[in-house]
């Protein structure tokens, strides 16, 4: 699949990279040639220093005979043209634009990207999917990370191990005997900051960060089993009222569940848009910093705040604040992932990454079958992988136990083609089309995409 890739920041070189690692032809274009450099420095792409709006410079990229074009620049509006001109000039089958205006994504507007107005495929909004995984965390308080797979059927669970957890040093092919009929799997622990694959003699300790995946009828138990309980979360304070605040309010307000939501916004023009489309939710102007306003808001009664501002120091403080003056639970949003190890030692409950959230939806958009989805685990220390296995994968037809995975890989849920989904055991038998959700370390995904046989071909 010949592919370009328009913005080498942050988003664009992700994408760039799980693309150019499946083999595809990956061009990245970019007016920074600095960025651009750096991409072709570190991974096995093409780069084109220029606008990405300009006809000639797709021209250059290679838009007359590209399958895909991806626009993820910092610019709603260049890249709109993007897409307008890889389709009018190139006819490119497949466009995707990261759009982040509210303006442009309001539903009543959806008409304008029709093939005959501005011919986008996909739409990405980086808000809407902050505001679907704050919803998420807010779902299962006890977790510091989650995302679901499967359609929705199951679903990844990242739990820090406490004094609490009944099964603290108990080795987990015990826990496999004793709950046969759990549809759980433990497929990563983070051990004194080392993230690795479990063998079926290893135990969980104190202070583990310990990622399992779960049908969603066996989460709720699996919880329990790990000494966690799913809390209502039902008075929740959101510090930051901007995009991603207001996306993540109006997400509150649409749960069927009710829930009495605050929002703490500094500057003053963006409290009173924010109070102006919001109807349920309190704004109050103010610093989310501030101890007396964060008395006014009844911190010591919330259930959970999220920090949203576009300072991930501010919200840092803030969540660490909130938590000191009683709130039940703190969730923060950090575009920096090298922050990530700090959360815990901070008293953070969990954490959300923008880029991360945009770069797994638009690889969720990109697959075709085969590779359905891509996640990523901490500092992109490993990837939960769901993907099909075809008739040509070297595991087709193999038991599991006969099929010589990396030892940083462990297959965590298998989905059958009738759509039963089992808890993997070594006799377990990988047919054509059955769907597994694997954990890999980063060092590993090579090796798990050549037993996938993910190619050109089957795109």
């Amino acid at each position: 699949m010949k592919v370009i890739i328009c913005g080498a920041g942050q988003v664009g070189w992700q994408i760039a990279r799980h693309l150019s690692g499946e083999k595809n032809d990956v061009t990245i274009v970019d007016n920074n040639p600095d960025l651009v450099r750096r991409a072709t420095d570190t991974l096995d792409v093409q780069g084109i220093a220029g606008f990405a709006s300009y006809p000639n410079v797709l021209d250059r990229a290679g838009a007359r005979d590209a399958d895909m074009v991806i626009a993820a620049t910092h610019s709603d509006e260049v890249n709109m043209v993007t897409c307008q001109v890889a389709h009018s000039v190139f006819a490119v089958p497949r466009k995707i634009a990261r759009l982040r205006s509210q303006s442009y994504l309001d539903a009543i507007y959806s008409d304008l990207y029709r093939r005959d107005h501005m011919p986008i495929d996909v739409v990405i909004s980086p808000e809407r999917e902050v505001a679907e995984a704050a919803m998420q965390r807010l779902a299962f308080p006890a977790a510091f990370d989650t995302e679901s797979f499967l359609d929705g059927k199951a679903r990844l669970i990242g739990l820090q191990i406490d004094d609490e957890c009944p099964v603290v040093n108990t080795p987990l092919r015990q826990l496999t005997d004793l709950f046969s009929t759990l549809r759980a799997f433990v497929v990563g622990i983070r051990r004194e900051g080392t993230l690795f694959a479990p063998e079926p003699g290893d135990q969980v300790f104190v202070g583990d960060e310990c990622y399992f995946l779960a049908t969603n009828e066996d989460v709720d138990r699996t919880l329990e089993i790990f000494g966690k309980e799913r809390k209502k979360q039902d008075r929740v304070l959101v510090i930051g009222g901007g995009n991603v605040g207001l996306a993540v309010a109006q997400a509150l307000e649409k749960r069927v569940d009710r829930i009495h939501a605050k929002v703490i916004e500094k500057d003053r023009k963006s409290a009173e848009i924010a109070a102006d489309v919001l109807e349920r939710t309190i704004v109050l102007n103010g610093d989310g910093l501030d101890p007396a306003l964060l008395s006014e808001a009844n911190v010591e009664r919330l259930s959970a705040i999220l920090a949203v501002t576009d300072d991930d120091k501010t919200n840092m403080l803030a969540a660490v604040r909130a938590k000191s003056m009683g709130c039940g639970m703190a969730i923060s949003l950090v575009n920096d992932a090298s922050l990530a190890p700090l959360m815990a030692p901070l008293g953070i409950d969990a954490f959300i990454n923008p880029r991360a959230t945009t770069v797994s939806s638009i690889l969720r958009h990109i697959r075709h079958g085969r590779v359905r989805g891509i996640y990523s685990i901490g500092d992109a220390e490993a990837e939960i992988i769901e993907a099909q296995v075809l008739s040509t994968s070297p595991m087709a037809g193999q038991n599991l136990r006969d099929i010589d995975f990396p030892e940083g890989v462990l297959v965590g849920l298998v989905q059958k083609p009738n759509g039963t989904i089992e808890r993997p055991k070594g006799g377990t038998r990988i047919e054509v089309d059955d769907i597994l959700v694997m954990f890999s370390l980063s060092a590993d995904v090579a090796e798990v995409e050549r037993l996938l046989q993910v190619s050109i071909d089957f795109f």
